[in-house]
């Protein structure tokens, strides 16, 4: 039996001392069950998550937003890192790891000569968007997709606080972001290529910023002619690879699409968990670095790196993307066939190990999303629209998983037949998170 009480009461505490509640709006309760998520964790292991109160979920959602590629706590990465904590983290000195790293990630992209590191995705960004500017002496910058907080790209809302509504939050608000950068970041919609042909015609740009692929696969040889235009125009070509790096293949997923980027980011997935990020690009362009000041303490700690090489040397023994992807298709096939059977209308989308779905129901799909979350929560598992697939998810798992998820599609489709879900439910309607351009 499930019982939540410290989680939500602390939740409630923390709105009221850290700003929004947490330091992640991906995290915030209010996304997936307003008044009665857990929130907060003291122990996670492989799929499994221990909250405040002593309940263990089994995490088929967001899996630490997409952070543990190979599960909770993995033996092989933290051995790696409590080996250097002993060894110590932090000196005067650098870390030879970094080198290390450095290299792994050029054997992997040919087409790259350097690398600079931080620990974040965002920051990540915010760093490859400022080395384009450095090196084409241009401010202005196409981008498709979402690519975190940093003031390059939420200036994109400043006098038009539509701008983001398809890749982000509708209506984010740009306030303290200056509005003299008004104009620079210029967004243009997945596979749409005459939307970035019309923002060149109009403006000389630094960078063109996207993720490579998301929820769908490019058409119409859409990546070929980006990288047409950013040559034509000697722009900068950036692949955010954040999200997508390091699931579909090791390394980005560039690599299966043909498609080479000037720079590609990584983060999340390539240390599982542990604070990582890297900007990878062509020697002339990442020279530019050193015009600029792109410095920080922590961007020099030994975890992160120690953390990296584990992960990625375990992905390729394991051939973890195979495990990724096969696991990601059946968790959709299986989505599909529990819909069809409980005569339930759900759209899925995104690349395997990223799987999504919604409910089709117009304005009481949020409330339907909401009472799934708190059926499934009541059956043991953190679950959402989103399945972030991890090495530790096995077929067993996903076969338990599936056979709660079809007790509560079947309590779905009952209630929708009585309009009774809003009566069902035991808190408010989670509010919806972020939307993207695909």
């Amino acid at each position: 039996m499930i019982k939540l009480k410290k989680g939500p009461r602390l939740w409630r505490k923390a709105k009221q001392i850290i700003p929004g509640g947490g330091n992640l709006r991906s995290k915030y309760a209010e996304l997936f069950l307003p008044d009665g998520w857990p929130s907060y964790h003291v122990k996670a292991k492989g799929i499994k998550v221990w909250d405040l109160d002593g309940n263990v979920f089994k995490d088929f959602s967001i899996f630490g937003i997409g952070s543990c590629v190979l599960g909770y706590a993995d033996p092989d990465v933290n051995k790696a890192v409590i080996n250097v904590i002993r060894q110590g983290s932090m000196s005067t000195l650098n870390c030879p790891e970094e080198i290390e790293l450095a290299e792994i990630l050029l054997k992997m992209h040919p087409w790259a000569q350097m690398v600079r590191f931080a620990r974040c995705g965002g920051e990540a960004m915010a760093i490859a968007v400022r080395i384009a500017r450095a090196y084409t002496g241009r401010d202005t910058v196409a981008f498709c997709g979402y690519h975190g907080w940093h003031d390059w790209y939420i200036s994109a809302n400043i006098g038009d606080t539509s701008n983001l509504d398809g890749h982000l939050l509708p209506g984010l608000d740009p306030a303290g972001v200056p509005r003299c950068l008004k104009g620079t970041s210029i967004p243009f919609t997945y596979n749409k290529i005459d939307e970035l042909h019309q923002i060149v015609r109009h403006n000389k740009i630094a960078a063109i910023v996207m993720e490579p692929m998301r929820s769908i696969w490019p058409e119409n040889n859409f990546l070929d002619k980006v990288r047409e235009i950013a040559e034509k125009n000697n722009a900068v070509l950036i692949f955010d690879e954040i999200t997508s790096g390091f699931r579909m293949t090791v390394g980005g997923v560039h690599t299966l699409l043909g498609v080479q980027p000037d720079i590609a980011v990584y983060a999340k997935a390539m240390s599982n968990g542990f604070p990582m990020a890297a900007v990878v690009g062509k020697g002339e362009i990442m020279k530019a670095a050193e015009k600029s000041f792109i410095s920080s303490t922590y961007w020099t700690e030994r975890i992160g790196p120690a953390a990296a090489i584990a992960t990625i040397r375990k992905m390729k023994k394991k051939n973890v993307p195979d495990h990724l992807v096969k696991i990601g298709n059946k968790i959709m096939k299986l989505w599909s066939e529990s819909a069809k059977e409980n005569g339930l209308k759900i759209k899925i989308s995104g690349m395997p190990p990223l799987a999504s779905f919604s409910f089709d129901y117009g304005m009481q799909s949020q409330a339907i999303q909401t009472f799934f979350t708190q059926e499934m929560l009541k059956a043991g598992y953190l679950a959402w629209k989103s399945v972030y697939v991890s090495y530790a998810h096995k077929e067993r798992d996903v076969n338990k998983y599936i056979c709660k998820l079809n007790q509560v599609f079947g309590k779905i489709s009952i209630a929708i037949k009585e309009n009774s879900v809003q009566k069902l439910l035991k808190g408010t309607i989670a509010r919806e998170g972020f939307k993207r351009l695909v």
